[in-house]
């Protein structure tokens, strides 16, 4: 089973970046889709971006565009997450996931989760 671990969670001021990294153990095959989910306080996990391993198509939920970037390292079997300019109520955990079935932007698709790393905005 592939052990995946996000890193790079840390408080961070306003109009600040975050960049956070997920990591996975063993081989990402190619038609593997690496995802990033996030969770507010309160809220349900929800998508924000998604790659394809094997060709490195990005996919994003629609609105976030522009504000997040997902890309991926090959050699280092990471990928990543980068927000610019951060607001106030861009705190959350995110989550690193894998799903071996195909592109989705539900959580319930991705069978495969890192633990979460806190992405924290202060002023």
């Amino acid at each position: 089973q592939v052990q995946l671990l996000e890193s790079g969670g840390s408080v961070v001021q306003a109009g600040g970046s975050l960049r956070l990294s997920c990591r996975a153990s063993g081989r990402i095959y190619s038609s593997s889709v690496m995802g990033w989910f996030r969770q507010a306080p309160g809220k349900d996990r929800e998508f924000v971006a998604a790659i394809r391993w094997g060709v490195g198509n990005t996919y994003y939920q629609p609105g976030v565009k522009g504000r997040f970037t997902i890309s991926r390292k090959t050699a280092e079997n990471t990928v990543d997450l980068q927000r610019n300019n951060l607001k106030s109520d861009d705190t959350d955990i995110y989550y690193c996931a894998q799903n071996r079935n195909g592109l989705s932007d539900a959580a319930a698709d991705y069978g495969y989760w890192g633990q979460g790393t806190q992405g924290t905005v202060s002023s």
